[in-house]
């Protein structure tokens, strides 16, 4: 049966499927997945809220922060993970709003590189910045040891997914 999903209702606790007896690794893929989505939750709503912006919309923008010469729509589909689309939507409302300017791409006449504009640039620094708080925010219930140990754990988790699905 599917569940229908309020947009304004927290979200789902996968953990709470985990029962005792079910196996570490379930119990913790679960776990991930609910810290994950409880993060990416709060997220969401502090740039919706802070600055009416939409989580995929920050992460073309930081995508184009982090490469001032500009990507190309494939490379920003590739980056993102999403359809080149959806990429294309977002790109197109960016343009419009003068954050994000489109330039031919001298190396390949049928391709575009599209690029944050000062404006954009200026722009993404101040959500940028807040981000970052956010994020350190929603950590502070762990020491710095603890978030470093995690951190550890979880390349070391990382690297071992990786090597099994390569």
């Amino acid at each position: 049966m599917d569940e229908q999903i309020r947009p304004d209702a927290p979200p789902l606790d996968h953990e709470t499927r985990a029962e005792g007896a079910d196996h570490a690794a379930l119990r913790l893929w679960l776990r991930l997945l609910t810290c994950t989505n409880l993060m990416e939750a709060a997220i969401r709503a502090d740039l919706r809220r802070a600055f009416d912006v939409t989580l995929p919309r920050f992460d073309l923008m930081a995508q184009l922060y982090k490469h001032p010469a500009g990507l190309k729509m494939g490379e920003l589909s590739q980056r993102l993970m999403v359809t080149g689309g959806n990429v294309t939507g977002i790109a197109d409302q960016l343009t419009r709003e003068g954050l994000v300017m489109r330039e031919a791409d001298p190396r390949d006449r049928r391709a575009w590189r599209i690029s944050l504009t000062a404006e954009g640039r200026r722009a993404f620094a101040r959500m940028a910045e807040h981000h970052e708080g956010w994020v350190v925010g929603l950590t502070r219930g762990l020491s710095d040891a603890e978030r470093e140990q995690l951190f550890h754990l979880l390349g070391l988790l990382k690297a071992s997914v990786s090597a099994r699905t390569a």
